[in-house]
């Protein structure tokens, strides 16, 4: 009895040999989920810290006059009191709102301009190389016909970040329903999916990974839209974070103007690492991420 089980012994670890052994010492070995948060944050504080340092670097050279090139500490002071003060949150509120609405209208408009274009010959004829076009088209030069269509209004800003967002949304669309394998769509139709079935089961969650990109790009560009558009239509009843950049700059106000682009930064990231998040929550459920990697 004991021969037999060292003999079974025996075959089982040589069954757990080559790969398997592999990936069930990486799995022993993985780190524990501080560890993992630290090792991602850790290049970012760097990167920071390096940016701060020349920064001040440029500041001791005297390049420019302190009060129109500020050194970090007086930038981050009067950040400190920007973060307290109403004026950011009232324009955080509007910023935002804008923010949202225009980039709702410019994914509704992006999703069905893509899924039209990326499954009717006519269209894709007719309207594809005009969404990249557009794509590439500097929002900033849409402003002009927009003041001029809306005057200096709320409606001139939001159509330009719906211009300025829909056809990245419609390009990622259109490339990730292009990249489905038609195995996938062939399969869906033998198993009865047709019509909008066949959209909802089969072609729209292989193209998801596309159309999440899409929609990262789309809110980059409706991001950037938005503050040239907060920057030239400044609407005086309302305060806004492009506005209040406006009026730190007009008054040679450096510290707050510099305090406001951190500001913007800062929501940049935020929703980036949204958007991020999101990108690695579909890749681990595909398979192509390691359920304790990064």
């Amino acid at each position: 009895m004991a021969s037999d089980t060292l003999a079974g012994s025996s075959r089982t670890d040589a069954e757990i040999t080559g790969l398997d052994a592999l990936e069930i010492a990486g799995r022993e070995q993985s780190p524990t989920r501080l560890r993992r948060a630290w090792s991602a944050l850790w290049p970012k504080l760097a990167a920071l810290a390096l940016a701060i340092a020349i920064w001040q670097g440029v500041v001791w050279t005297g390049w420019k006059d302190p009060w129109a090139l500020p050194g970090p500490a007086t930038v981050f002071a009067d950040l400190g009191h920007y973060l307290v003060s109403s004026a950011l949150w009232d324009g955080l509120a509007t910023t935002g709102r804008r923010a949202a609405v225009g980039f709702a209208a410019a994914v509704a408009v992006g999703l069905t301009l893509g899924l039209a274009v990326a499954r009717v010959k006519v269209l894709r004829a007719a309207l594809g190389s005009m969404i990249t076009a557009l794509q590439t088209m500097p929002s900033i030069a849409w402003f002009p016909l927009a003041i001029l269509l809306f005057q200096l209004s709320e409606q001139a800003i939001f159509f330009v970040v719906v211009l300025g967002a829909a056809p990245s949304v419609a390009n990622g669309v259109i490339h990730g329903v292009d990249y489905v394998p038609p195995l996938l769509v062939r399969a869906g139709r033998n198993l009865g999916a047709r019509g909008l079935n066949l959209y909802r089961y089969v072609i729209a969650p292989a193209a998801l990974p596309a159309i999440v990109a899409g929609l990262k790009q789309g809110w980059a560009f409706a991001w950037r839209s938005l503050m040239a558009g907060e920057l030239l239509v400044v609407i005086a009843t309302r305060t806004s974070i492009g506005a209040q950049l406006t009026y730190a700059r007009e008054l040679s106000e450096a510290p707050r103007l510099m305090a406001i682009m951190i500001v913007i930064l800062v929501v940049g990231l935020g929703v980036d690492a949204a958007f991020g998040a999101a990108d690695k929550a579909i890749r681990r459920r595909w398979g192509v991420l390691d359920q304790a990697g990064n």
